[in-house]
């Protein structure tokens, strides 16, 4: 495997719904409230007029309300207990997107780290059935999509 001393990071904040194949992200420098908020807002333009989305977390700090994050009303938030990391299929997402683009490479600059990201998650949304099979819960019942 390679190795590079130097250290550069950027964050994904993404959300997929394996119902409609599809998901939203943003790339971002710092991964805060502020930066949380940012992808709620993002998150709720591509929902439905007429639908409300639950988005499940995990117990980040920047996932926690305390006033600070703002909860779009098309949003509701759905906290997973402490340590399960398998009920949150979007694990899985972030996996993918390691294995398949981002794991064992070397960047020389952090916009090449930014534009990997953006490439790697815009590759995922145009694999056809990938957010699906990934995401998709046998014991989570997902509605009826009507076009």
């Amino acid at each position: 495997m390679l190795r590079d001393l130097r250290y550069e990071c950027t964050y994904i904040f993404g959300a997929v719904c394996p119902a409609r194949d599809t998901g939203v992200a943003l790339v971002l420098p710092y991964a805060n409230t502020k930066a949380m908020n940012m992808h709620l807002k993002e998150i709720s333009t591509h929902i439905a007029d007429t639908s409300h989305a639950v988005i499940i977390i995990d117990g980040a700090g920047w996932h926690k309300e305390g006033g600070r994050l703002k909860i779009p009303p098309n949003i509701t938030l759905l906290r997973l207990p402490p340590y399960s990391p398998e009920l949150n299929a979007q694990e899985n997402i972030w996996s993918y997107l390691r294995q398949n683009y981002l794991a064992g490479r070397i960047f020389d600059t952090y916009d090449e780290i930014v534009d990997a990201c953006c490439s790697a998650w815009n590759n995922l949304l145009a694999s056809t059935g990938t957010i699906t099979s990934i995401a998709s819960r046998d014991w989570f019942c997902l509605p009826q999509v009507v076009s």
